[in-house]
């Protein structure tokens, strides 16, 4: 069964904490997809991960890339795993995948602060 949880970022921004959960995601040995609505949103996190911290990256490729199938962490907006994840994270708004049954865990991470995302998170 797959266990769905709601991430409420309020004064916080998603940069600064999607890392950690990644991080810890990476650490329990699980495959991730982050899903997000917008191509401009997913190329600003893959720069992002790569430069978030001096001293660490997260090891990640958007969806397009040609070796996703090997990376433990895949950026996308569409609802495609070409990485084979087990755990699904949706951001800006991006709806449950049609086959969210397939998942170990989906984590929906909503702005607390955005009338429209709170009314999609507790939608779902």
């Amino acid at each position: 069964m797959t266990e769905i949880l709601f991430y409420h970022l309020q004064g916080m921004s998603l940069e600064s904490v999607l890392p950690p959960l990644l991080e810890k995601s990476l650490e329990r040995g699980w495959r991730v997809v982050v899903q997000s609505t917008s191509q401009e949103r997913t190329e600003a996190l893959d720069a992002h991960l790569w430069t978030y911290s001096d001293d660490s990256f997260l090891p990640h490729a958007t969806a397009g890339a040609s070796d996703a199938e090997d990376q433990p962490i895949i950026l996308s907006v569409e609802e495609a795993n070409p990485n084979g994840a087990n755990v699904r994270f949706l951001i800006d708004n991006a709806a449950l995948p049609a086959d969210t049954e397939r998942y170990e865990r989906v984590v929906m991470v909503f702005n607390g602060d955005d009338g429209e995302a709170l009314d999609a998170a507790r939608q779902a």
